[in-house]
């Protein structure tokens, strides 16, 4: 009829599996999934951790500049402004 995967179907492919692998090596397969999928987030957040590093060394560097290349007595009326 609908062409997928009843639940009888799951039922029987998970009888099968568990058959052919064994609950062992399963439990281990979930061990090893799991402490991947952990170490792949972890090397996305420290990735991100480090692009933010980064990009705020840019903006600072981006500042720097252009307080170098403001004329001092425009940089001490910019400073009252925001003060």
């Amino acid at each position: 009829m609908g062409g997928g995967f009843s639940i009888i179907h799951w039922i029987i492919l998970l009888v099968v599996v568990v058959v052919v692998f064994g609950t062992a090596k399963l439990k281990n397969f979930g061990k090893d999934v799991g402490g991947a999928v952990r170490d792949f987030k972890n090397a996305v957040r420290d990735d991100e951790k480090e692009q933010r590093v980064q990009q705020n060394r840019v903006l600072d560097h981006e500042a720097l500049d252009h307080k170098k290349n403001t004329p001092a007595d425009q940089r001490v009326y910019q400073d009252e402004q925001q003060g």
